[in-house]
């Protein structure tokens, strides 16, 4: 059934219909619920490209991923962000453009989008500390947030972000309360945000237990299983090895346990693994005790709150740029114990 068709059968015009099922204000809600009625009786479905030329609304949210992030889309954190922001759009019959671009056309694809009225908004994830997209949407005048925040970037935009810092500054407090001097930090690329304050929180809390900042047991890279494996068994592999270890991610965290393990060492008795975890649906760290001690803040619900933020500047477009700073939770688990008397770095 067509639009002429639907109308027919309510014995009101096309454009009175179109309207009150786009949520014109100047359509009376009996008109909006009888014609809302009439239009699932009979199976009745709006063609999209005549209500964007209607509304000038596309009804989609782009997502733009440069070649050299495309392994976000299979990172089980962007799957679960996106599952989230997902469920919102389909509840308020939004689609999600999703594209891959060179390094260097991100911001020309940004631009393109803008122009062509192909989205509504856009979701920028894993922004830098200083972050040229950010300046480049708000030239645009196209709304949009941020899954995160850029350190550097003076330019008022939405965003949605958990405290990063105080995070790491709790679990690597947690660790030294328990003996532990010689931490490792196996972190993210620290040209991100997210990494560079969780790089902070690290060092905060080991200048204040008095503990030693030594640049030898960091280690940033990729946040996948084998990094996290790598990096560890590089570490384990020193005269002098770590006693416990800070992981950026719950899935760096098993690299670690696994390279732990290859040593014949028990995570939790002689050494200590802790990490960041965003409560990913399909790798859950959960049980009546969790495997890894942990902070815990779900990426699926920043990535729904993300879609709702964005929602409501598209449909208010004078709305102030809203900013959400998430804390995360504590949650102990078999990973983390005292640091074993031979194993405190106290050697002479």
């Amino acid at each position: 059934m067509n639009l002429k068709q639907l109308s027919q059968k309510l014995s009101l015009s096309p454009t009175t219909v179109s309207r009150a099922l786009n949520g014109y204000p100047e359509v009376n809600e009996a008109t909006r619920k009888r014609v809302a009625e009439a239009a699932e009786r009979f199976n009745y479905r709006p063609n999209a490209r005549a209500q964007t030329l209607a509304t000038g609304k596309s009804k989609s949210i782009g997502h733009i991923i440069s070649m050299s992030n495309q392994a976000e889309l299979v990172n089980m954190v962007f799957s679960d962000f996106v599952a989230g922001a997902g469920l919102v759009y389909a509840r308020h019959g939004y689609t999600m453009t999703l594209k891959i671009v060179p390094d260097d056309a991100e911001l020309p694809a940004y631009r393109a989008l803008s122009e062509r009225g192909t989205v509504d908004g856009v979701i920028v994830q894993a922004p830098a500390c200083n972050d040229p997209r950010i300046d480049c949407l708000s030239a645009l005048n196209i709304p949009f947030v941020v899954h995160g925040r850029a350190s550097d970037v003076a330019t008022p935009y939405a965003w949605l972000d958990v405290n990063n810092q105080r995070a790491i500054d709790t679990l690597t407090t947690h660790l030294t309360d328990l003996g532990h001097r010689r931490i490792a930090l196996v972190n993210g690329r620290e040209t991100l945000d997210f990494a560079a304050r969780r790089h902070a929180g690290f060092k905060a809390a080991l200048n204040r237990s008095g503990g030693e900042v030594d640049p030898a047991l960091m280690r940033s890279g990729d946040m996948s299983e084998p990094n996290g494996y790598d990096a560890a068994h590089a570490l384990l592999s020193l005269t002098n090895p770590p006693t416990a270890f800070v992981a950026s991610s719950v899935i760096l965290a098993l690299g670690v346990k696994r390279a732990v393990e290859e040593r014949g060492l028990t995570p939790g008795r002689d050494v200590s693994i802790v990490c960041f975890d965003d409560d990913i649906s399909y790798l859950p760290n959960a049980g009546h005790t969790p495997q890894f001690t942990a902070m815990r803040s779900s990426v699926r619900a920043a990535g729904a709150r993300c879609a709702e933020l964005l929602l409501a500047q598209i449909s208010d477009p004078d709305i102030p740029p809203s900013a959400e700073l998430w804390e995360a939770e504590f949650v102990q688990g078999r990973s983390s114990g005292p640091a074993l008397p031979s194993r405190t770095g106290d050697r002479s």
